[in-house]
């Protein structure tokens, strides 16, 4: 079992927020694309998503740009949307089902769904020319409880070792098995790692969040993953069997055989970088980002909830979306704020609550990783 510890026994003793070129600076953020999100493996979305051979989703992430496909044999590829030929982008529909082939869209290369060259017009007029030399190029990519990953590093460390603190962690939540039942987007205008803190800490819930606060105690946070990528823990819901929804109660059945203290729990995650996981007793709500500039990020919102839920003529999984809709719009507002404020030359670093004990963590561990790849 998990040892969890109320948020202020953390220390945050001489933590201070973040440099303002942190949030920024292009320069800054230029560098983060290097030695962060081309290194670390990143959250696409469900498996779902392409889940038969041909359906593919676009992934861009800087000037990174994958198709994410699921080729004839049934594996799941990460292809650089990029043709060997003259660099034209091959596929601009962030979504759709592709046939047999990949065909770029200027000279007829054709590659397959795995991303072999497979035919190019007059080849013979190309000088020492071999097909297998010239395959699309690919990412790794790796499927976890149903989400996929990828990693844009030239050699990523493996993903089973990386997320050896969570490969087996949420098991009883039997994530694979649920089904996304809505989705929310959102272009927030607000860096990155503000979006993390926020979600870190529930030291701003009383005054922000007042429908959130009625159903569960902003001073309820425990934490078991305290240093690190990975970090959380669990908020408690205040009434006996209610969950976080409009109406306080719950809008699905449970996602699992659940015990009593999880059907009484929220359990928050940060997953570094570009993931947010909260395990409601009978939803999972999952975050994604995508960085767009120092001060513009798009988030992708998704609610999953068990198969049953959605037959159930007497649940309404909205009652759930549109609380959290709700909150996500304070929250992203507050960070909007919070950017403008940081832009001003006037800002300076300011120290932490250990009410804020997680926000101290996750800036630690993304100094480490900007420091440790110079």
């Amino acid at each position: 079992m998990s040892s969890f510890l109320k948020t202020t026994a953390l220390s945050t003793e001489g933590a201070c927020t973040l440099e303002r070129s942190a949030y920024v600076s292009p320069e800054v953020f230029a560098r983060e694309h290097e030695r962060i999100f081309r290194q670390e493996w990143l959250c696409v979305g469900r498996e779902a998503m392409v889940a038969t051979p041909g359906q593919y989703v676009l992934f861009e992430i800087g000037p990174d740009n994958l198709i994410v496909v699921r080729d004839r044999s049934g594996t799941v590829r990460a292809l650089h949307n990029t043709c060997r030929h003259r660099g034209t982008r091959l596929c601009d529909a962030p979504c759709g089902e592709l046939s047999e082939t990949i065909q770029c869209p200027y000279h007829a290369w054709t590659y397959g769904l795995d991303g072999r060259l497979l035919g190019v017009p007059d080849a013979k007029e190309i000088d020492r020319f071999d097909k297998a030399d010239y395959p699309l190029m690919q990412a790794a990519v790796t499927t976890w409880d149903g989400f996929i990953f990828v990693n844009l590093a030239e050699s990523p460390a493996p993903f089973a070792e990386v997320y050896a603190p969570l490969i087996s962690r949420f098991g009883r939540w039997q994530l694979g098995a649920l089904t996304v039942a809505r989705r929310l987007e959102y272009d927030v205008r607000a860096n990155w790692k503000l979006l993390f803190e926020n979600y870190s800490e529930c030291y701003h819930c009383s005054p922000v969040h007042p429908s959130l606060v009625k159903l569960s105690s902003p001073t309820s946070g425990e934490n078991d993953l305290v240093d690190g990528p990975f970090l959380g823990g669990f908020m408690t819901v205040t009434a006996p069997g209610g969950s976080l929804s409009l109406s306080g109660r719950a809008c699905g059945v449970p996602v699992a055989d659940l015990s009593a203290d999880d059907l009484q729990r929220v359990y928050y995650y940060t997953i570094f970088p570009n993931m947010l996981l909260s395990l409601h007793p009978d939803y999972v709500m999952v975050h994604t980002f995508r960085p767009l500039a120092p001060d513009r990020t798009h988030i992708t919102c998704e609610f999953l909830f068990h198969p049953a839920t959605l037959e159930r003529a007497d649940l309404d999984p909205d009652d759930g979306v549109q609380f959290w809709d709700q909150v996500n719009r304070e929250d992203w507002g507050l960070c909007e704020r919070t950017q403008r404020g940081v832009t001003s030359p006037a800002y300076r670093p300011g120290p932490y609550s250990r009410r804020e004990s997680l926000c101290a963590a996750f800036d630690r561990h993304y100094r480490e990783v900007m420091q440790s790849r110079e």
